[in-house]
């Protein structure tokens, strides 16, 4: 697709669209990408609104969507907010649930109805997880697998599985339990994000949970981005420092620092920029209640015996 766009050319379905769903977008640089997405949002039979925080270098992105019929309001960032800018999507939401996409991601229709209805019967539910689809051949994530198998024992006003991980352009969530728990964290700017605001969600009393039944795609682009190893090793070890007791911090330090010994790809960056937060993370050091740590460590058991530790759920 070419990233020249006639806004015209998409057309909102004509029938009532469902008023309690927003679709928050975070993007940079990807306006091709980008372009596809809002087409599939502005497809879809909820037509939802859409805010769109533009993370982008200047304003390409923003000339080259504007004016498209799926945006309702399109921020762009002083500077790269990373997730941060899920954060000032939902403070600028007007419903009660705001579903996140990226620039590559969007969800099948009827999604956000189902995911609407669920949040409407449940009212601890802070959170839902919805069951990724990766490329045009609809390839089940990974992730999915393992948010399925979630140990954690099932709690009676909450459906699906319950969880304290998700994938974050796959998720849609209570607007008021978001901004309770503080939204995704400053210090940890992007890559294995979720996992914290999951803790804190499930530490406020709110509930996590995988439903398959929601369904996102997912069309990530062929190269990807540079640098998402090394963010993930590094949030891993701050999220431990913001919310795990002592033993698991100083665990987590010392895997990092045997893999920056092993050589591991983008180890020895994670762990220096590891250091260099540490102090601000112990500044906001803040402990999970004990069922909480008590469902984190179940967890840690179960993604032991995964390959480099697993994703978190």
């Amino acid at each position: 697709m070419s990233t020249e766009h006639a806004p015209g050319r998409v057309r909102r379905p004509s029938a009532p669209g469902d008023p309690r769903v927003t679709v928050a977008v975070i993007t940079r640089d990807r306006s091709e990408s980008l372009l596809r997405t809002l087409d599939a949002l502005a497809a879809l039979p909820e037509r939802p609104p859409v805010i769109v925080v533009d993370n982008s270098r200047d304003d390409t992105t923003c000339r080259a969507v504007a004016g498209h019929p799926a945006i309702t309001r399109l921020l762009r960032a002083a500077a790269n907010t990373g997730a941060l800018g899920r954060n000032l999507a939902v403070q600028h939401a007007r419903t009660p649930y705001v579903a996140f996409s990226d620039d590559d991601s969007w969800w099948e229709p009827g999604s956000l109805a189902r995911a609407a209805d669920l949040l409407d019967r449940h009212p601890r539910l802070g959170l839902l997880a919805a069951r990724t689809l990766v490329g045009e051949e609809a390839a089940e994530d990974p992730l999915n697998a393992v948010l399925a198998a979630s140990p954690l024992r099932p709690e009676p006003d909450l459906p699906g599985r319950p969880v304290l991980g998700f994938l974050g352009c796959a998720c849609v969530v209570r607007r008021e339990a978001f901004l309770s728990a503080g939204g995704y964290h400053p210090l940890l700017f992007f890559g294995g994000e979720e996992t914290l605001l999951a803790y804190d969600l499930a530490a406020a009393g709110w509930g996590v949970a995988y439903e398959p039944a929601l369904r996102a795609r997912h069309h990530p682009e062929d190269h990807g981005r540079t640098g998402r190893s090394f963010l993930v090793r590094r949030n891993h070890v701050l999220t431990t420092c913001l919310r795990r007791p002592w033993p698991v911090v100083l665990r987590a330090f010392a895997d990092l620092a045997l893999a920056a010994a092993a050589g591991r790809p983008g180890a020895r960056r994670a762990l220096k920029e590891s250091l260099a937060r540490f102090p601000a993370a112990l500044a906001r050091r803040r402990t999970l209640p004990p069922h909480v740590e008590d469902a984190a460590r179940l967890l840690d058991r179960e993604a032991s015996g995964r390959p480099e530790g697993g994703a978190a759920r």
